[in-house]
């Protein structure tokens, strides 16, 4: 942890005043020629900060947060902070963001409020506990990656425009399709252009952009591409069509990887067209189960040895498989890639109530996927109340 940046040649022109909370900025400050200044409190920016040369960073053991009515600009910056950057007005960078230490958190109900990349601005060290969680944007850049995901999941949306984007955004969320927790609309799964598309109710990504562009995505085994996939050449990138009001398929090339973990690329589209993203495949592949037959099932995790875990018959014919359950509002609670007859009640989904906690008593639906024979099968589980830990 740094303790003290060195200030070189710092100019503050107007009122600048600092407390024991944070600093507020009313006047003028600029950085120039290669000059570091490092801030280990909060900053409220009222004035001007946007013409600055040499490096700004953030360090802190706790939280700090960017907020005010002016939009602060630096040459270059770093974080290292270890309960996360806040930023409540957008920041933006024109040459090198060094990501160190915690995420840059910026809110998902105002996109306009992000990390903006200028011009040839880049970004180095974004990992699973680096990066933004949240809203990232670029200014005048062809191609970007953007460093974006959700609660230690990096993942990131590459963008190659066929002109430079004068703005674009990016920002990725862990959540269901059919009911996001901060758009207006919903976005059906059921509704499709072709009975043989099927979309992901795991997660998707929303992305702005006037000019056409091809999109590279990623999937992980959080991703459990294997639900609506039998292979990666049944994977596709799709989007909801803001006219149609429906999942359209928006290609599939340069496919690399397998079911758990792999990157897939779509043909050109224009983003602006598309309210979310996200990663598809063909129903169609995933066929009715054979070799395994498959019921309803009843659960009393008691501890007496009697229906205290959810057994599938016959899943040693499919020993690479995925299981999602899923309660009666259609919220995943519980999922595991190469289930093994280990579920006793306990959701291990984060915001499925708590993680790992007992599922109360009542009506589940589950999907499983049975990879090495090529299909699935959605049941019923009924569930009393898990036993008092």
């Amino acid at each position: 942890m740094k303790t003290f940046r060195l200030f070189i040649l710092l100019m503050f022109t107007g009122i600048c005043t600092f407390s024991q909370d944070a600093v507020h900025n009313y006047g003028n400050i600029q950085i120039h020629n290669t000059g570091e200044v490092g801030f280990h409190m909060d900053i409220i920016n009222d004035g001007a900060f946007n013409q600055n040369e040499g490096l700004v960073g953030f360090y802190s053991e706790d939280t700090l947060t960017i907020s005010g009515s002016s939009n602060p600009v630096f040459h270059d910056a770093e974080v290292e902070v270890d309960n996360n950057l806040f930023v409540e007005n957008t920041i933006g960078i024109r040459n090198n963001f060094n990501f160190i230490l915690g995420d840059v958190i910026t809110p998902r109900d105002e996109s306009n409020i992000n990390l903006n990349f200028i011009g040839d601005s880049f970004y180095n060290g974004e990992g699973s506990d680096t990066k933004i969680d949240g809203y990232a944007s670029i200014t005048g850049q062809l191609e970007f990656t953007f460093p974006v995901g959700q609660d230690g999941r990096l993942r990131p949306l590459s963008i190659t425009s066929s002109t430079i984007n004068p703005y674009a955004k990016c920002a990725y969320f862990y959540e269901d399709p059919n009911t996001p927790s901060t758009f207006s609309e919903s976005f059906d799964t059921s509704a499709v252009e072709t009975d043989s598309l099927s979309i992901s109710t795991n997660e998707f990504w929303h992305l702005e952009g006037s000019e056409s562009s091809r999109i590279t995505l990623s999937w992980d085994d959080l991703s459990f591409a294997s639900l609506f996939a039998a292979s990666t050449t049944d994977l596709r990138i799709v989007g909801w069509n803001n006219s149609q009001k429906q999942w359209v398929d928006l290609g599939s090339t340069n496919i690399d990887g397998d079911l758990n973990n792999g990157t897939i690329t779509s043909e050109e589209f224009i983003p602006n067209d598309y309210a979310i993203i996200t990663i598809g495949g063909n129903s169609d592949a995933l066929g009715t189960l054979s070799l395994v037959e498959l019921d309803n099932y009843y659960m009393t995790p008691n501890g007496d040895g009697i229906n205290d875990v959810l057994v599938i018959e016959g899943l040693e014919n499919s020993p690479n498989n995925s299981l999602q359950i899923f309660n009666r509002y259609g919220i995943m609670v519980y999922a595991k890639q190469n289930y093994d007859n280990s579920f006793d009640g306990l959701a291990n989904v984060k915001g499925a109530f708590s993680r790992n906690s007992g599922l109360s008593s009542g009506i589940y639906y589950y999907v499983i996927t049975l990879d090495d024979l090529n299909e699935k099968h959605q049941g019923y589980l009924y569930l009393t109340t898990y036993k008092k830990q």
